[in-house]
């Protein structure tokens, strides 16, 4: 049984595929914070700006089968698409905790690219066309290479430099969202300096939040 927070077809936002047409799948769940405010300053990420919890979101719900899920996603893009090729975003929460090899491989047979923009922390099941790993704090990676490291920044236990010398095709830092306009310009700006001063890392930045689309 899969567990969806919500499905929806937008744009990616973030990172080396921003612009690129994507279903978003986000499951429910993750194995860093409960997702409720009560547990949020004791957890193993308290700085996560999205609700994963249970499955009344856009087009959420529960999946008996990778079948069933791969039809709803299937049902999100669009049909006149011309050459793109269709691509599903999974995320969470965390989606690993869902994510498996049967799903994948279903997804390929609809010609559907699948990638996952995971924590890290779980291993991945084979098949993902594009791994986009986001480190979370001190937490340990079990992903150590894949084609994007996205790390949010500043974080005072996960400094750039602990991830500089991984296997990753691209990486991107992205100004943390505090939620207040004035201290995310000082955050942008410092990040901006950190990638220019440090041009191994490219500066990504919430384009859905900038542009106003989901």
């Amino acid at each position: 049984m899969y567990h969806v927070k919500e499905a929806f077809y937008t744009l990616q936002g973030e990172g080396a595929q921003a612009g690129r047409a994507s279903v978003f799948c986000r499951f429910s769940g993750c194995n860093l914070w409960s997702g409720r405010e009560d547990d949020r300053a004791s957890a193993q990420c308290t700085f996560c700006d999205t609700d994963f919890i249970g499955t009344d979101g856009i087009n959420g719900g529960r999946f008996a089968t990778p079948k069933a899920l791969a039809n709803h996603i299937n049902s999100l893009w669009p049909i006149h698409a011309g050459r793109a090729t269709p691509y599903v975003v999974f995320t969470g929460g965390e989606p690993l905790l869902q994510l498996d090899a049967s799903l994948i491989a279903t997804l390929h047979s609809y010609g559907f690219e699948v990638a996952v923009e995971t924590n890290g922390t779980l291993a991945p099941p084979p098949g993902i066309d594009w791994l986009c790993v986001s480190p979370k704090g001190a937490n340990p990676l079990a992903v150590t290479q894949g084609d994007e490291l996205k790390l949010v920044f500043p974080q005072s236990t996960a400094p750039p430099s602990n991830f500089a010398d991984l296997d990753f095709n691209h990486f991107f830092l992205q100004p943390m969202d505090h939620g207040v306009p004035n201290q995310n310009i000082e955050t942008t700006q410092a990040t901006t300096a950190y990638c220019m001063a440090h041009p191994q890392w490219r500066l990504s930045l919430q384009t859905h939040k900038i542009a106003g689309f989901e």
